[in-house]
């Protein structure tokens, strides 16, 4: 498709308008129809043909079926009550202590980040770790930026916790071994020095002891096989990704796994996970996968295969951070799945530049954390805090993250693997 000079310049503007009113939320307007609006109409006005927008619908197949098995199995763990009472049984071992409940927390969330997705934690885990600090009458900020951080700090632990980490690789998905070897170090200090900045930005507020009162979340019969569901779903996905395989299908069968396990007993589970489960999050990047197909039309994947030639002239070091920064500060601004679309593209048609690829996923993943548009995990995270009528502001947020994020993603660039 041969587009004018006068096309090229309304595809960039109706491209980035969608965006931002998808971040923006204009009218409180759900994300979803933003995205999709602006995909509608640059088919309407002919910016973008009926079938290269249904192949680039298409083409995100893959992430659809991993979404839909996240928020199957997210939405699981919320309706038993395995959220609550996992964050329960943390503020019981915290012995009354708000830095070890902090540190209890912490962990929480980056094993649900790594088995889960980073949008488990940030929209399921929050609530739950909400209603725990308001029983044990302690500030609640610390740990429910901890629930954000950590979404997006400990979300390139494996290649299933974030699906960021699907658009950008696609069908060249790295095996679990070797994800391994090149992730497993960046994200161990990834998550270390996120939670070294937010325990000192937030030493004041965990001195002390809570003052709660003992009341205990029990876990029933029918959370108890949701636990054994998840549990066998997580071992499921981890196996998937060991053998190489596209991990949408693999997600999809684990949650139909997870939900007849616990149908056994709860007959209601599938309605209530049917009724409960975010799907306005498929149109969304279906939307978006569009977008970006277009904006490839008006030149931007010629752009970044440019930059990322440029990146391989240059020493390693100075390509990673490049790299990295770049597109976690474009991240903030454009929300980091459009980014990793835009990214992905760029990789699969470079040659010979593997560690800028690495690199360009710790950025898009650890990025985030710089503001509250960052990520769509963080969007929700916010939506979630605003439904409980708790108000952590966009400035609170971005003052934490200018010192959260550049340090975490340094030391991530430091430790990754050439």
């Amino acid at each position: 498709m041969v587009l004018t000079h006068v096309s090229t310049i309304l595809i960039w503007i109706i491209s980035l308008a969608s965006i931002l009113c998808m971040l923006l939320r204009p009218g409180r307007i759900a994300e979803a129809y933003w995205a999709c609006g602006g995909a509608i109409i640059l088919v309407l006005v002919r910016l973008i043909s009926a079938s290269q927008a249904a192949r680039a619908v298409y083409k995100g197949t893959n992430v659809y079926l991993f979404l839909t098995g996240m928020m199957i199995l997210a939405e699981l763990a919320r309706e038993e009550g395995v959220f609550d009472w996992v964050a329960d049984v943390a503020a019981q071992h915290a012995r009354n202590s708000p830095a070890r409940l902090f540190v209890l927390i912490y962990s929480v969330g980056t094993l649900v980040t790594a088995f889960l997705s980073n949008d488990a934690t940030a929209v399921v885990l929050t609530p739950a770790v909400l209603a725990v600090v308001r029983r044990a009458k302690v500030d609640p900020k610390p740990y429910l930026l901890a629930c954000a951080l950590i979404a997006n700090a400990a979300s390139f632990v494996f290649p299933i916790s974030n699906p960021a980490n699907l658009v950008i690789f696609d069908r060249h998905m790295p095996p679990l071994g070797i994800w391994l070897r090149i992730f497993l170090l960046p994200s161990a200090a990834s998550i270390l020095v996120t939670f070294l900045c937010l325990r000192w930005i937030s030493r004041k507020e965990l001195r002390g002891e809570m003052r709660g009162d003992e009341k205990r979340v029990l876990l029933s019969t029918d959370g108890k096989l949701a636990l054994v569901g998840l549990a066998i779903a997580a071992a499921g996905l981890v196996s998937s990704s060991a053998l190489g395989l596209s991990l949408g299908i693999p997600t999809c069968s684990a949650a139909v796994l997870a939900i007849a396990v616990v149908a056994w007993r709860d007959r209601s589970i599938p309605v209530r996970i049917a009724k409960g489960a975010p799907w306005s999050v498929l149109p969304l990047v279906a939307g978006l996968f569009v977008i970006v197909e277009a904006l490839q039309n008006a030149g931007l994947l010629r752009l970044g295969l440019t930059g990322l030639r440029a990146l391989a002239k240059t020493p390693s070091w100075a390509a990673k951070g490049t790299a990295a920064f770049t597109v976690a500060l474009l991240s903030n601004g454009m929300n980091n799945l459009p980014v990793g679309l835009m990214s992905g593209a760029a990789i699969r048609h470079a040659q010979g530049i593997s560690v800028v690829a690495y690199a360009i996923l710790i950025g898009v993943d650890l990025g985030p954390n710089l503001s509250v548009t960052g990520s769509l995990a963080t969007i929700l995270w916010l939506i979630a805090l605003r439904r409980e009528n708790v108000e952590i502001t966009a400035w609170e947020f971005f003052k934490i993250g200018t010192i959260a994020m550049p340090v975490a993603l340094i030391a991530s660039l430091l430790v990754l693997w050439n």
